[in-house]
């Protein structure tokens, strides 16, 4: 998962190692990753090519590592966004990183992915039921299982809004490239 946010901070544009740390890290919810985890994968990533890196002259004299997606390195990110194993609709950055990019996805992957989601959700939401029918949770264990209940509802109820707002924008795309083949 780390590799994917990596490549897809580089997406706006060139950035120094130490700032895509920080920014990796602000994504992903930690304080700071480690070196040993960052410059390895950007290492890597420039030994497929699929990042550039050059050095630059920083603020305080001192020489900084820029490092840049190349064509390659987007088509892999895009590649790799696009392939939703079931095995990783359970993850919820996964799913996550996926929705924020879908700018850079088409429609038909738009809705694969959100319907991976919804199933293992429904899956989810399935086994809360049966563990609150079945196994007596006692007054706290219930609280925990309601939570999460709530949690699945709501997700499936954004992901629902998110195939509508996903819809709408296909028909507006199939409306706009309509009109412009009837202009020609």
């Amino acid at each position: 998962m780390n590799d994917l946010i990596i490549l897809a901070a580089l997406l706006p544009r060139p950035t120094h190692g130490y700032a895509l740390k920080k920014q990796v890290g602000l994504l992903t919810g930690q304080r700071d990753l480690h070196n040993n985890l960052v410059y390895p994968l950007l290492h890597r990533f420039v030994v497929n090519a699929w990042v550039r890196k050059r050095k630059s002259a920083g603020q305080r004299g001192q020489t900084r590592e820029i490092y840049s997606l190349t064509a390659k390195g987007k088509q892999e990110l895009l590649r790799r966004l696009r392939e939703y194993p079931a095995a990783e609709t359970s993850s919820d950055n996964g799913f996550r990183l996926r929705v924020g990019l879908f700018d850079f996805l088409d429609a038909q992957t738009h809705q694969r992915i959100l319907a991976g989601r919804d199933q293992f959700l429904a899956s989810r939401q399935q086994r809360l039921a049966q563990i609150s029918a079945l196994v007596e949770t006692g007054s706290w264990g219930h609280e925990v299982v309601r939570f999460f209940g709530d949690q699945v509802r709501a997700e499936r109820a954004w992901i629902a809004g998110l195939g509508r707002k996903a819809k709408r924008e296909t028909k507006a795309a199939r409306n706009s490239q309509v009109n412009s083949r009837s202009r020609r």
